[in-house]
């Protein structure tokens, strides 16, 4: 994380695989269960970030899932220890499913998976987080809509935690879409993070 130069503050965009960051915490976009892809071999972030981190996180999720005592709600998250990753925890949180079109209740649970995620690392007192991008694979939350989602509440809890142990916040490919579609890159962050 120390090649990255931020793009804006505490904001740093990053491409390529979170699993070999070396943050606090990536954040992991998992189901309900919180136990990993049912899916062998499928190629979506949680199955990597489970196979890459060992059996030990499932244990401890099936751990807090028991304790819970039911399903995780979207827009919530977990947390355990990173085990064989670079990254010290991973923050699992459950996004939206996209059926037809975006909802309002889909973009407030997007929005709380963000917000969430950030709140527990504060709690942890972690200085950095790597987000996924939540929603946007197999839950088919179009990207460009995920991306304002993101930005939106990354912005406005900087905003309203302005002593916040969160000093790096790396957005894996959420954005790089935007700016592979837009030769204006700045432009385009201007529009998005409203500078």
């Amino acid at each position: 994380i120390q090649d990255l130069k931020p793009i804006k503050g505490n904001i740093y965009l990053y491409l390529g695989d979170i699993t070999c960051l070396k943050v606090d915490a990536i954040v992991n976009a998992g189901n309900s269960y919180l136990l990993g892809c049912f899916h062998p071999l499928h190629h979506c972030i949680d199955s990597a970030i489970h196979s890459y981190a060992g059996l030990q996180v499932r244990r401890d999720l099936m751990e807090i899932m028991e304790k819970q005592g039911k399903e995780e709600e979207n827009g919530k998250a977990k947390i355990t220890k990173g085990y064989n990753l670079p990254s010290s925890y991973i923050i699992h949180t459950v996004g939206p499913q996209i059926k037809k079109e975006v909802r309002k209740k889909d973009e407030e649970d997007l929005y709380h998976c963000y917000l969430s995620s950030l709140t527990l690392a504060e709690t942890y007192h972690l200085s950095s987080i790597a987000f996924c991008s939540i929603s946007t694979g197999l839950y088919r939350y179009p990207i460009e809509e995920a991306s304002k989602v993101a930005l939106q509440a990354v912005n406005e809890y900087l905003k309203h935690h302005p002593n916040t142990s969160v000093q790096k916040i790396v957005f894996e490919k959420l954005l790089l879409v935007l700016v592979r579609r837009f030769h204006y890159f700045n432009l385009i962050l201007r529009v998005i993070i409203k500078l």
